[in-house]
């Protein structure tokens, strides 16, 4: 075998090989004879056909097969010899003349191919210990803990259909549909055919609410609200809009308290272990919060420190990954990338920086994970499975099935569990101060988180 190599430009590389035809010929007897073994010939007795006569009926075929192992086999030597791991499967460039080919094939000529990949880059790794990082902390008023609790009382109490002459009262439950309008044009997410929404319970924006309290069932009404100046999509903040509104249905409140008796119907011993509950519950949600903002402090610091170039490959698939997640999002709901402040190229851009810091974090976090023997245990693996299962309600069963006979997607599965584990080494090595903060505020980090690079990803 021949190796010489004619194209070393950054990550890119190109070979060119020759197998020589006596390698592939001695292949070939080695392929001839497993088939000798295996052929039923008329007129033969099992195993004892004429090599001559399985050359002559096989030849062909069994070269082409041949071809193909020399080929694959022949690559992986190659790379294993120069210390080299390909980022995706090298690209073989075969001859195009077929009498060449031929030729190999009757086993007269050398096999002569071109190989193109881009190798992995080594990833020099910056010092990640005692990282300084901010650790959001939220405590839970009493105000907070009795809205939750009385949102709780809320849903489980149960609501009765008022009929159609029902007429919305605070507390009530409707059904509504609504079309918003800034300067009598609508705005993108101001839109919707079913909403449902408690009246007094504070989920649409101030105003909103207490301007629906006494209307019918059927009927429809125009309101005027303005967007608070601090609300989360800055092009709405501050705005003033009308909402057109219809009620489809008003359900009034079940009669009841919220004391032992109602928490005992959800299964607890008494109300204050229902405060309990809530509680822990939005502890956790808020830990999770603040830990997910953590994770991007450390995921921008690897980013910071970690700058080398990527194979475009890679960056290539990501990209047209999120890219078409982005367009069946744009067509999905029916608006343009102007409707989002910006156009096509210019999403591409940004679309694309991101592809390329996925890749990058992708390489830095895989290495430190190897580098401090970070490992997913089997267990770990298992619990992955279930958490992913249990996002399916109803069809557990086939979600399990297509993991058991996909081993790569079940492997996959492994990947963002990695991640995490590797994120929480760092976060232990750390310089790690606490910074109190309210639910809100912290909310909005993690708005701002997004708003900079959208949803990262697992590799």
């Amino acid at each position: 075998m021949q190796v010489s190599e004619t194209l070393n430009d950054g990550l890119k590389r190109k070979l060119s090989v020759t197998i020589p035809a006596a390698d592939l010929n001695s292949r070939l007897d080695a392929k001839l004879e497993e088939l000798k073994g295996q052929a039923n010939i008329k007129g033969f007795r099992p195993g004892k056909v004429p090599l001559s006569h399985i050359r002559k009926m096989f030849g062909r075929s069994a070269m082409s097969e041949v071809m193909t192992d020399a080929i694959n086999s022949t690559v992986s030597e190659t790379l294993d010899q120069r210390e080299e791991r390909a980022a995706a499967q090298p690209k073989v460039d075969l001859p195009d003349d077929q009498a060449v080919i031929n030729d190999v094939l009757d086993g007269k000529a050398d096999l002569a191919f071109e190989v193109e990949y881009e190798v992995l880059p080594k990833v020099e790794l910056a010092d990640v210990k005692g990282l300084k990082l901010v650790k959001p902390v939220v405590e839970i008023t009493d105000e907070e803990l009795d809205a939750e609790v009385n949102r709780v009382f809320a849903q489980n109490r149960g609501y009765t259909d008022k009929g159609d002459e029902g007429v919305v009262e605070q507390g009530d439950r409707l059904g509504l549909s609504f079309v918003g309008k800034i300067d009598g044009v609508e705005f993108p997410g101001g839109k919707s055919d079913h909403a449902h929404l408690t009246v007094g319970s504070g989920e649409f924006i101030p105003g909103f609410e207490e301007q629906l309290v006494g209307m019918k069932k059927g009927e429809t009404r125009e309101i005027n609200v303005t967007f608070p100046a601090d609300y989360q999509n800055a092009e709405l903040a501050g705005k003033e809009a009308t909402f057109e509104v219809s009620i489809l249905h008003v359900d009034g409140p079940n009669q009841g308290e919220l004391d032992d008796e109602f928490a005992k119907r959800l299964g607890l011993e008494n109300l204050e272990a229902l405060r309990g509950a809530v509680k822990s519950q939005m502890e956790a949600a808020l830990q999770s919060m603040a830990r997910q903002h953590m994770k991007r402090q450390v995921l921008d610091a690897l980013d910071e420190k970690h700058k080398f170039e990527v194979p475009a490959q890679l960056v290539d698939a990501e990209f047209n990954t999120i890219w078409n997640r982005v367009v069946h999002e744009v067509e999905h709901h029916g608006r343009s990338f102007e409707d989002e402040g910006t156009t096509e190229e210019a999403a591409k851009e940004q679309y694309r920086t991101i592809a390329d810091r996925r890749v990058r974090l992708g390489l830095v976090v895989a290495e430190i994970g190897n580098t401090n023997e970070v490992q997913v245990t089997d267990e770990e693996h298992q619990q992955a499975l279930i958490a992913e299962v249990r996002r399916f309600p109803g069809q557990e069963q086939q979600v399990y099935d297509y993991y058991r006979k996909n081993p790569q997607a079940l492997a996959g599965l492994r990947a963002p569990v990695f991640e995490n584990k590797v994120v929480d080494f760092i976060i232990d090595a750390a310089e790690v101060t606490e910074k109190k903060m309210d639910r809100e505020e912290l909310a909005k980090l993690i708005q701002a988180d997004e708003d900079e690079v959208p949803e990262e990803h697992h590799h």
